[in-house]
């Protein structure tokens, strides 16, 4: 469950200015609130209490002023002196400018879940509400249980902004929590069900943990022999962890119960290959390229036997389509320098291996820069 944080609310505050004063005069006002921010930038927020106080009695019924001070007591968390504060900047101005997003803050603060609902909405009606009101309308949602409407309102924040990490962290945790009491349910009406061992062997094998995974997927071909699917789902497992028999019998289950299917065609000539059996695995490759031209391993995999059967200007034209296809991946530049030496092409050969040499490098780049994201996370 989500939980609130405005520890830092009064920054969001900075930088506003000040309606004129309705008593005192103007720069004796200004003058106050600049020493009150100073005060809050050094965190001293007992001075800057004793300022928005002489402020407030120069200006009693300013709501730039009232809204500051209530800004100042969210962040010591004094959330009843906040919504007093606030609550008195609306009555002046329902509008103001987002009064009601700290208000709803503050009522956040004190679990007053309906009344933060209530304020952050008001908010959103301004028309230009606080950028972040939608986030936490999301978690005051959540918080009051209603996850429907919260889901509804993190997905609109993040349709507003795609990098916002807080709703994109609250929607993955929402259907995380979902699918846990899910399984658990489906556990309770029957622990032993084809659905279960399924959904429990689709969870390991996303998770890459393939021995567990093949259990399960076993366990629920035994209840549905029939099922290509489950058949070729558990081919993927065994072929993940390199045991190319048993990934080879049951993608010829697979297949036989879906002949059509391009991937299996494809897993079983990769199989092939990898055993040297390149006659057996131009079939099955020929006919996954036929259906699904787009793949670029299908063309690595073709090109390798091409290569094997002595027809190097194939296997460049198949290579170079993988290329082409995921200019990223530097396998296909490896093979193109190797069929171009063979083709008595040095300068093409020399290219090729420029090209998988840059691109291998920048490959490893971003697996330390993800690794080190992780352990950063992880921190």
């Amino acid at each position: 469950m989500a939980t609130l944080n405005v520890s830092s609310s009064s920054s969001l505050a900075a930088g506003l200015h000040p309606a004129p004063p309705q008593g005192g005069t103007k720069s004796e006002l200004y003058d106050l609130l600049r020493q009150a921010r100073n005060y809050e930038q050094q965190q001293d927020y007992i001075e800057a209490e004793r300022v928005y106080r002489r402020a407030l009695a120069v200006a009693p019924q300013d709501p730039e002023t009232l809204k500051r001070a209530g800004v100042l007591y969210q962040t010591e968390l004094k959330f009843k002196e906040s919504v007093d504060l606030l609550e008195r900047a609306l009555k002046l101005d329902s509008h103001y400018p987002e009064v009601d997003f700290f208000l709803g803050a503050s009522f956040l603060g004190l679990n007053d879940l309906s009344h933060a609902i209530e304020a952050f909405r008001n908010e959103l009606a301004n028309p230009h509400p606080h950028p972040r009101c939608r986030y936490y309308l999301g978690l005051a949602l959540e918080l009051a249980g209603q996850e429907q409407e919260a889901v509804a309102e993190f997905n609109r924040a993040v349709s507003e902004n795609p990098k916002d990490a807080d709703s994109l962290y609250e929607l993955a945790l929402i259907h995380k929590n979902a699918s846990l009491k899910a399984i658990d349910r489906l556990r309770e009406v029957d622990p032993d069900s084809f659905q279960l061992h399924r959904l429990m062997g689709e969870i390991y094998a996303d998770d890459e943990h393939y021995d567990e995974a093949v259990k399960e997927y076993q366990a629920a071909l035994a209840k549905r022999p029939d099922d290509a699917s489950l058949h070729y789902a558990t081919a993927v497992a065994y072929w993940a962890e390199h045991q190319l028999d048993p990934a080879r019998r049951e993608f010829t289950l697979a297949l036989q119960r879906d002949p059509g299917n391009p991937l299996v065609k494809l897993y079983l000539g990769d199989i092939a290959v990898k055993e040297h059996r390149f006659d057996d695995a131009l079939p099955y490759l020929e006919a996954a390229s036929a259906a699904q031209p787009g793949m670029s391993r299908v063309h690595i995999l073709l090109g390798q036997c091409y290569e094997a059967s002595q027809n190097p200007v194939r296997a460049q034209a198949e290579f170079a389509r993988a290329a082409q296809l995921d200019p990223s991946d530097p396998q296909p530049h490896y093979l193109l320098a190797q069929t171009y030496r063979e083709l008595h092409q040095p300068q093409e050969s020399a290219r090729e291996l420029s090209a998988f040499e840059a691109l291998s490098k920048a490959q490893k780049n971003r697996k330390l820069s993800a690794l080190d994201r992780e352990r950063r996370a992880n921190e």
